[in-house]
């Protein structure tokens, strides 16, 4: 079945949501998946303004369900 979350990628202030989408997916990991990719394109140094500083993902409830920070490392 698939679930509606929410993936936004938040800036350098705090709580500054510079990017929002919302998709439906089958499962937690393919949203982590699509949360990943959006954040590093948003992390390329030709994007226009400050370079993002995290991704969280929250799901239909509004929970959010997964973060990660330009600081975590990488699985």
């Amino acid at each position: 079945m698939r679930e509606t979350f929410h993936i936004e990628v938040l800036g350098p202030e705090a709580d500054e949501v510079q990017t929002r989408i919302s998709v439906r997916v089958g499962s937690l990991e393919t949203a982590q998946e699509r949360a990943l990719r959006l954040f590093a394109r948003a992390r390329v140094p030709q994007r226009s303004g400050e370079p993002a500083q995290a991704v969280r993902v929250i799901d239909g409830a509004g929970r959010e369900v997964f973060f990660r920070s330009r600081f975590d490392s990488a699985d």
